[in-house]
């Protein structure tokens, strides 16, 4: 299939690259035109100016952006000029409802919708590694197959449009309990005058040990934060997931916690960092009781 890939931020420049190296790709669109020619230059394929014209000359798009309005413009965009039986993944995180609203507006096209949300960070983005979790008709799964094996090792289908998404909900509920977990011990370790990257090392071959904590806790060594996921898309997603379990009835404390220690650290300036910043609130809980120590050498 011929392969159009739309959103070229953190995760999908690695998502475009896999898929070229699987001979599937030959074009991308990024709202910044600059990034996308410039991808465009580097894997010799198309850079068109809008999404329509991508959409039409490729029997599959592939999207992944930051926000459920970002995706119903993009398939808004594209419907119209879509062929007849084309497939369109959404790797975005993004409501249950608007996954089933996009394949509403591609079904008079004949065009097919799977909601498509990853997992497994920029890494798993880079090396094709990700966890896919698909919402759609299992006919169109099947057809996606080819281009999901380009992008992830685990591929799972969940049912029709918006499973995947809710699939993708759970998973975020999980981070959220695993970043404050680790941002909590991590500070306590570091009070109790531990060396920091031994711990790391030790406890990541643990019972309490996971892939945030191997991979996300030397942030926390080092006290630098790169967006590898940032604190602002995962408030979003945590709004996501409050939403869907108030219609249910049902405040989730986890959700919560996250979202207040969340809004303080965008109030603070720190929304653009990677999600392992919320060492920063947990390590002031011991900062106060002036119990913390200062970094030991090479730690920093």
């Amino acid at each position: 299939m011929r392969v159009g890939f739309v959103g070229l931020g953190a995760m999908g420049v690695g998502m475009a690259r896999n898929l070229h190296r699987a001979g599937l790709l030959v074009s991308v669109w990024n709202r910044t035109t600059e990034k996308a020619r410039a991808l465009g230059s580097e894997l010799k394929v198309a850079s068109p100016a809008t999404v329509a014209e991508l959409a039409g000359g490729v029997d599959a798009l592939v999207s992944c952006v930051s926000a459920d309005q970002d995706v119903l413009e993009v398939v808004r965009a594209a419907a119209p000029a879509l062929k007849s039986g084309a497939l369109v993944l959404d790797c975005s995180t993004i409501s249950g409802e608007s996954a089933r609203k996009a394949a509403e507006i591609l079904a008079p096209h004949a065009v097919e919708f799977l909601d498509c949300p990853v997992s497994g960070g920029v890494e798993g983005a880079r090396d094709g590694t990700l966890a896919i979790m698909v919402g759609g008709s299992e006919a169109a799964f099947e057809r996606a197959k080819p281009i999901l094996q380009a992008l992830g090792r685990t591929i799972s289908y969940f049912g029709p449009s918006g499973s995947g998404q809710a699939a993708k909900a759970t998973n975020q509920i999980m981070c959220a309990g695993i970043i404050e977990t680790v941002a909590e011990a991590m500070a306590f370790a570091h009070a109790q005058g531990l060396p920091l990257e031994r711990l790391i090392e030790t406890l990541g071959k643990g019972a309490g040990s996971s892939w945030y904590f191997v991979h996300r806790a030397p942030n926390m060594v080092r006290g630098s934060y790169p967006p590898g996921f940032r604190v602002r898309l995962h408030e979003k997603d945590l709004l996501i997931c409050r939403e869907m379990a108030a219609r249910l009835g049902v405040a989730l404390p986890v959700v919560e916690r996250m979202l207040g220690e969340y809004a303080e650290l965008v109030a603070r300036g720190y929304g653009d960092e990677d999600i392992s910043a919320d060492y920063r609130l947990k390590a002031e809980l011991f900062e106060r009781t002036n119990i913390m120590r200062a970094p030991a050498r090479g730690e920093r």
